[in-house]
């Protein structure tokens, strides 16, 4: 039994974290765009054996869940692969962006494996690119640190870009995000 351990980024009031209001009228929230994806993930892998899924959020995000908590859920568990899913900010509103896949400044084989691979399928994929001088990253966050299970932690786009925010809002993009996590991961 393979078993995954998968985060929504933050929680649905987390100060700052949604699209910047001259992009997307509605501002909405990161948590709302990272559970979406979050959600069809779960969905398209509910029609496989041999996987179980662990979500490490709350699910409504009405509740902050400490990062501590979702990756010691996830250790206690057992988990074989520690997902978490966010957007990213950083543009101010101008060009450019993309997808970037963390892992830590010192990642076991199996995470940068993992990490190449999401990458590479969101790419193809997606075809959301962007402009990041290192979109595969290595840097020191707690949820690709603390998990004992190779972990990555996916930045599916920005929330403040010209170019991504009217890609990142679409049930399409969602839709094939999830559709290249979900061949990965099988």
């Amino acid at each position: 039994m393979f078993k995954l351990a998968i985060t929504a980024g933050h929680y649905k009031y987390t100060a700052g974290k949604r699209c910047r209001k001259s992009l997307d009228p509605n501002q909405t929230r990161e948590w709302v765009l990272n559970s979406r994806i979050a959600e069809k993930v779960e969905a398209l892998l509910k029609k496989y054996d041999g996987i179980e899924i662990l979500r490490t959020d709350d699910r409504s995000g009405e509740k902050s869940i400490a990062l501590a908590d979702r990756t010691g859920a996830a250790n206690n568990w057992g988990a074989d692969f520690y997902l978490s899913i966010h957007h990213n900010a950083g543009i101010n509103g101008g060009k450019g962006g993309g997808i970037v896949a963390f892992v830590y400044t010192s990642p076991s084989a199996d995470s940068v494996k993992w990490q190449k691979d999401l990458y590479n399928a969101l790419i193809a994929k997606t075809g959301l690119k962007g402009n990041r001088s290192r979109p595969l990253a290595r840097k020191n966050l707690h949820e690709v640190r603390v998990p004992t299970a190779p972990a990555v932690l996916l930045e599916l786009g920005f929330m403040d870009s010209k170019t991504d925010t009217p890609i990142i809002l679409t049930e399409g993009y969602a839709n094939k995000c999830a559709e290249a996590i979900t061949e990965v991961i099988v």
